[in-house]
């Protein structure tokens, strides 16, 4: 008696796989075999330990505040979510979070700023990043970007028809871009500079001479600045400059700022632009045809929490103190690094190799750093070979803290790594 062989159903397209837009891949969206960086991490994750489950994963690569959001605010908001006033839609946000705002500006930065012209509030950062080239990109203009960095304004421009020009950010230009070798055909179809200081992911803080040089180009140019402070208030080497502290920076730009980073709201999703009284509106109008804002009972704890000048700091002492040891354990075993001068990350040349195997680019080096050691990191190719570890790894105080820093040293001791 014969056995039939187990059939399969091939796999088949939906019916409306030609309906895709090519912004997203066309027909050929979902086919790609090309894998994200930080899948490929996740991947290495994962095998390292199902191989090695005795061996802790240390945690460089995470992105994201490891503590929650101070009692104080999170009793703020235990508060207003009972209340119903705050049940609706809070469409372009509650004047009581955009005074708390100008107050913020004013009292950390000295910068003044009307709360019902010059400010508006986003749910998180990204979505303004996603949303302000809709107010002047249209097919064929350029925004410039720096590059590494967060992408969302440059993909944002390219599905609305435009181009990314991206500037590279170099140790031997201090990870500033340079602004004078960006081509005349590509500056005079350029709309939109996207700046981002404290640095992400490198670290470099900007200066006021490098400000007041950014707003001379946006004036000749006629290109609006978009500045990214997310990391602002992490800043080690000098107090938090805002480029809207810059004579003539409003007339050019806004600056961009989170809750999350310097406040430990990650999760919590608000931010706000603030800047030019006409780009302020024209990105409020974009907002107000993509969503009806944020909770108000998180506006109204993320106004408290604005409010309270020892929080940013405390945030700030923190991932310093972090900082400051992961930099002598890692210069200990031949890493080429220093003390960021700001943002939680530290971004620093990839190891060439480890004993006798050799990396050809930093994603092999964290590879090896996950699967071999199991060290996560993140890995960026994009303007040479680094690799950046971030301090929001769990530790509950310094005593484990010194504990993680041990096992590091020990492990990286270990892998003979190669610079």
């Amino acid at each position: 008696m014969s056995t039939a062989s187990p059939t399969t159903t091939p796999t088949t397209d939906p019916w409306f796989q030609d309906r895709f837009a090519e912004r997203i891949g066309g027909a050929g969206y979902g086919k790609g075999t090309e894998v994200y960086k930080f899948e490929l991490i996740k991947r290495a994750k994962r095998q390292a330990l199902a191989e090695h489950p005795e061996r802790k994963m240390l945690d460089f690569g995470i992105g994201e505040n490891d503590e929650m959001a101070p009692e104080g605010v999170r009793d703020v908001m235990r508060r207003e979510i009972d209340q119903p006033e705050n049940r609706g839609y809070a469409d372009n946000g509650i004047l009581e979070f955009k005074e708390s705002v100008a107050s913020f500006m004013e009292r950390e930065f000295q910068v003044v700023l009307d709360p019902n012209k010059e400010i508006n509030h986003c749910i998180g950062s990204k979505t303004a990043y996603a949303m302000l080239p809709a107010a002047f990109i249209n097919p064929g203009d350029v925004t410039l970007m720096t590059v590494p960095g967060y992408p969302v304004a440059g993909t944002a421009t390219q599905w609305l028809g435009g181009e990314v020009y991206k500037i590279p950010l170099s140790p031997e230009n201090n990870f500033l871009p340079d602004l004078e070798s960006i081509p005349s055909n590509i500056l005079s179809r350029s709309k939109i500079l996207v700046l981002c200081y404290p640095n992400s992911p490198t670290g470099k803080t900007a200066t006021v001479e490098f400000y007041e040089k950014v707003v001379e180009f946006a004036k000749k140019n006629r290109i609006i600045v978009v500045q990214d402070a997310a990391h602002m208030m992490l800043s080690y080497e000098t107090a938090p400059l805002s480029f809207l502290s810059i004579e003539g920076a409003k007339d050019v730009g806004v600056e961009v700022h989170s809750m999350s980073k310097g406040f430990h709201m990650i999760g919590w999703r608000l931010g706000w632009v603030c800047g030019h009284e006409k780009i302020v509106q024209a990105f409020a109008d974009v907002k107000d045809n993509c969503d009806s804002g944020q909770f108000i009972a998180i506006q109204k704890a993320a106004a408290a929490a604005l409010g309270d000048p020892h929080i940013p700091h405390q945030v700030r002492e923190k991932y310093r103190r972090r900082l400051e040891k992961l930099v002598g354990v890692l210069r200990s075993v031949g890493f080429e690094c220093e003390m960021p001068g700001g943002t939680y990350f530290l971004y620093t040349k990839s190891p060439k190799g480890a004993g006798d195997q050799s990396f050809a680019n930093a994603s092999e080096a964290g590879q090896f750093l996950i699967k071999e050691l199991s060290i996560s990191t993140v890995p960026w190719d994009d303007c040479g070979a680094f690799t950046r570890f971030s301090v929001t790894y769990e530790a509950h105080d310094e005593t484990a803290e010194n504990e993680l820093m041990a096992d590091l040293h020990s492990r990286l001791t270990q892998a003979q790594l190669k610079f």
